[in-house]
């Protein structure tokens, strides 16, 4: 993981290398003057970018590439194929099985993207499989999944519904299998609102081929919502969601981008589509679509989020752990918004609480009260 001494030529070698558009000629001229390479290869481990550095570098520099980082880098393509080619065969039973049922399933970002956006499986880095389904069905797709040989490691049914129903996805895995299943209803937690509603997924859902398959998935202006809205809940801080955003904006000239603003405006989560723009702009160097330039470019706020995420990069600033942070308040366009996530989140209780205090079931509404407490004492901690 990139820490604060995380070099910058290093840093803007990655974001040359990842954009939709690489500059081949300028990539070989910064690898001539030298760089380092163990550390070129770590920050782009943990950005999440290793294909494109390895497809790249192969292509332009492969001569100049010490020893070293080239059997690094063919490792890391090797195992990349091979779970690449466990995952799509686990996403084709999954589809196949849902499909046979009845239920209705849509499958997003990991292998999605990698299809749609970049043109091929193992052009993208996954570690794990998201779908999302209808609310009212998720007990008939846990069931599904448990013939597949997957499991629920979070607890038990009621131990999900008080410390982990408000994030809206739950995680599965098979002991003889590398990949899991993250099973979505919606796509953020209670507490935010978000650019995509599950209900604008199901009329008309985009396809993609994994094998001899097609399987639904998020597409069009959809696509643009949600990976706004997924990059901004995660605030931005892997390069690879900046990539996605970028290649949205490089492969959909057409798209109606000011609508796509509204739509995300409409649900208080406008800011979101202005940031991914931002961002893909400051970093990757692709232009803001003409519809929405003036908008970024009036929008202060905008600008200080930009400037402020990419000096994070920069420097290997990550988030804390994703059960005591508040980086998805971006998602917020007004302050009331914030204010009530911020409320919900002080009296919803996490598997974090329990994890700190465990109590018998009895007792669990005392979480109620108690995590008001914890997290003030935390913030002080931090303070002291």
């Amino acid at each position: 993981m990139p820490d604060d001494r995380t070099g910058v030529v290093e840093f803007e070698l990655l974001c040359r290398v990842a954009r939709p558009k690489p500059d081949l000629t300028r990539i070989r001229d910064v690898l001539r003057q030298g760089v380092d390479y163990p550390h070129l290869i770590e920050i782009a481990e943990y950005h999440g970018v290793r294909p494109s550095l390895f497809r790249c570098l192969s292509d332009v520099a492969w001569d100049i590439v010490p020893a070293s980082a080239r059997e690094a880098l063919e490792a890391f393509q090797h195992r990349h194929l091979v779970e690449t080619l466990a995952l799509s065969d686990e996403l084709r039973r999954v589809a196949g099985l849902f499909a046979d049922s009845g239920i209705p399933f849509v499958t997003f970002k990991g292998l999605a993207l990698a299809v749609s956006l970049y043109g091929g499986l193992a052009n993208r880095e996954c570690s794990d499989i998201d779908v999302i389904v209808p609310e009212g069905q998720i007990g008939e797709a846990e069931r599904l999944l448990s013939q597949l040989g997957y499991r629920n490691a979070q607890g038990d049914e009621a131990f999900r519904r008080v410390f982990l129903v408000h994030q809206r996805q739950y995680a599965f895995a098979r002991a003889d299998s590398m990949g899991a299943i993250d099973l979505h209803w919606d796509f953020s937690g209670t507490h935010v609102p978000f650019p995509l509603a599950p209900a604008d997924i199901w009329s008309d859902p985009a396809q993609i081929s994994i094998g001899d398959h097609r399987v639904a998935t998020v597409g069009g202006a959809n696509l643009a919502l949600l990976l706004a809205g997924h990059g901004t809940k995660e605030a931005w801080h892997a390069l690879k969601w900046v990539c996605d955003f970028a290649l949205m904006i490089d492969r959909h000239p057409d798209l109606d981008w000011l609508d796509v603003h509204r739509r995300a405006r409409l649900r208080r989560c406008g800011n979101s589509v202005l940031l991914g723009c931002s961002l893909a702009q400051h970093l990757l160097d692709v232009a803001v679509p003409h519809d929405l330039a003036g908008l970024v470019a009036r929008s202060s706020r905008v600008r200080s989020l930009t400037a402020s995420l990419a000096r994070h990069m920069r420097l290997g600033i990550v988030p804390t752990a994703p059960g005591e942070r508040f980086t998805d308040l971006a998602l917020c366009d007004g302050r009331f918004d914030q204010v009530k996530a911020v409320l919900k989140l002080v009296f919803t209780p996490t598997a974090g609480d329990y994890e700190a205090l465990k109590l018998p079931e009895p007792l669990w509404p005392a979480y109620y009260v108690t995590r008001p407490f914890r997290l003030a004492a935390k913030a002080l901690a931090a303070l002291r």
